[in-house]
């Protein structure tokens, strides 16, 4: 099938022609859909602590971050570019009307003074055109402001990441989500007076993150009297996958070689697996506040950090016990209980297991990477949802899950979507160090059932993508999950450039 300057490509990939052989395979076949217990929900897979248990689970988080030893990290997937929030702007400057006309496009120059970008876009109109931005809307110039915001001859938006645009005001200046991020971190990530820091970055913009870290640093360390170790990975061409034609064949480049795309943020997973650390804190690059309302963010995150600590620290003691063989028929039970009702993983034959059967499952069901994700009450917002999923072995336990992943033509599983009373921010707390502080290999715990397949298109030509199981989807599929609810005050992103108006981005 493939041309022996094809292997070579392959090779030079860091990848097998088994592996993309395996790849084309699941293009051809898809992949099957999850099957569901249940949609989760308070009392059902979802914790909701009172204030009480809110408080214990702070202290737990200090005491932890005070023992001394432990690694945390905060992980903050940065990779995509911001195109996608300037879509209605870009669709504005290619329109045959010169005048904003939607809905969309009045308000973003009725409020255009709003944003915190507003200074350097002036700037650049004054710098290119000669006329401040209120100079160019009173000519009727509106796509001059635009084309200033987007274009490469101006603040460039429409291919910069999102962590590096102004989001955010502030009296001494502008602040990005990048910068926005190492606040977070030096409010609830910091161990022994340093904040480690970790983005994914694609190569394009891995200079201009270095830059702009550089340029901010010392003005943070200097704020909050602690020191910041700020690294970045990009996605590796080993992740990506190969694309085909809509018949299922290589999709070839005009020189020959074989097409590969990046296989989504379910690739990170590989990035992860490279941080050293005992606590990783994952979120989004857009879900950030002004400082005035990050108390809820930094509670919760201790909050849900706690939950973690705790839990793990549970399951290590019992994995302590049961290496020891020193273990009585109660205290299996007691074990077993801990499996089924925190870590909320049910297996129906658990009863009819042997003493020695039941170590080896309970053995295998602890002994794996473990993370507390928050969860938001539903409210319409995209995004998958916490379910309750059956297992390749026929356990069930929680996953979150896409659209994607759920049979369309199945009533009772479209039910339990649509209905499902909580929705996945992106808002977790992992733990990826085994009980003997030896690290996981994640990728084994990844489910490579789970992906999907998408339509795209490359040269005017149609071809069909292969995505890899997602990040906190299926690439963690196989890891202990304990869902807690969040308030929905701690989810605020950024989809488009006008959400910058809402008043928890001002």
């Amino acid at each position: 099938m493939f041309t022996e300057a094809n292997k070579r490509q392959i090779e030079g990939r860091g990848m097998t022609t088994a592996q993309v052989e395996h790849q084309l395979e699941q293009v051809r076949n898809g992949f099957p859909f999850l099957h569901i217990e249940a949609a989760a929900a308070v009392g059902d897979g979802i914790m909701a602590p009172d204030e009480a248990a809110q408080a214990h689970a702070v202290n737990a988080w200090e005491v932890y971050k005070q023992e001394g030893g432990h690694r945390v990290v905060k992980f903050v997937p940065a990779s995509g570019a911001a195109s996608r929030m300037f879509k209605n702007l870009f669709t504005f400057l290619n329109a045959d009307y010169d005048v904003p006309t939607t809905d969309f496009e009045k308000y973003f120059f009725d409020e255009i003074k709003r944003f915190a970008f507003y200074e350097a876009l002036d700037e650049k109109c004054r710098e290119n055109n000669q006329q401040s931005i209120e100079e160019l809307i009173q000519t009727g110039n509106y796509k001059a402001v635009v084309a200033n915001m987007l274009t490469p001859q101006g603040l460039n938006y429409g291919q910069l990441p999102k962590g590096l645009l102004l989001f955010h005001n502030y009296s001494d200046g502008s602040r990005t989500p990048m910068e926005e991020h190492l606040v977070e971190g030096a409010r609830y990530a910091a161990v022994d007076g340093q904040a480690q820091i970790h983005f994914t970055v694609s190569h394009d913009h891995l200079v201009l993150f270095q830059n702009k870290v550089a340029e901010k640093l010392p003005y943070f360390e200097q704020k909050f009297g602690i020191k910041f170790d700020v690294s970045f990975s990009e996605q590796k061409p080993s992740t990506d996958t190969i694309a085909t034609n809509l018949d299922n064949t290589p999709f070839l480049n005009s020189d020959n070689s074989l097409l590969f795309r990046p296989g989504g943020h379910g690739a990170l997973i590989e990035n992860l697996n490279d941080i050293d650390a005992d606590v990783v804190f994952i979120k989004n690059i857009d879900n950030v506040v002004p400082d005035r309302l990050k108390e809820d963010t930094v509670l919760w995150k201790q909050i849900i950090a706690g939950v973690l600590v705790e839990t793990q620290q549970k399951a290590f003691d019992y994995l302590h016990l049961l290496d020891s063989g020193k273990y009585s028929h109660d205290q299996l039970l007691e074990i077993i209980r801990f499996v089924q009702r925190v870590i909320c993983c049910r297996y129906a034959d658990t009863k009819n297991l042997e003493d020695a059967e039941l170590v080896l499952y309970l053995r295998k069901k602890l002994n794996r990477p473990m993370r507390v994700c928050g969860v938001v009450k539903n409210v319409g917002e995209p995004g998958g949802g916490p379910f309750l999923a059956y297992n390749s072995d026929g356990s069930v336990s929680p996953q979150i899950l896409e659209s994607s992943q759920i049979d369309t033509n199945n009533a009772e599983y479209m039910n339990m979507f649509t209905s499902g009373t909580h929705f996945n921010p992106v808002d977790l707390v992992c733990a990826i160090k085994d009980y003997k502080g030896q690290p996981f290999n994640l990728p084994d715990f990844v489910d490579h059932n789970t992906g999907f397949i998408s339509n795209k298109s490359k040269d005017g030509r149609e071809l069909k993508a292969l995505e890899l199981p997602g990040l906190w989807n299926g690439a963690m599929s196989d890891w202990n999950t304990v869902f807690v609810e969040v308030p929905l005050a701690t989810f605020n992103p950024v989809k488009t450039v006008n959400d910058l108006l809402r008043d928890v981005h001002q």
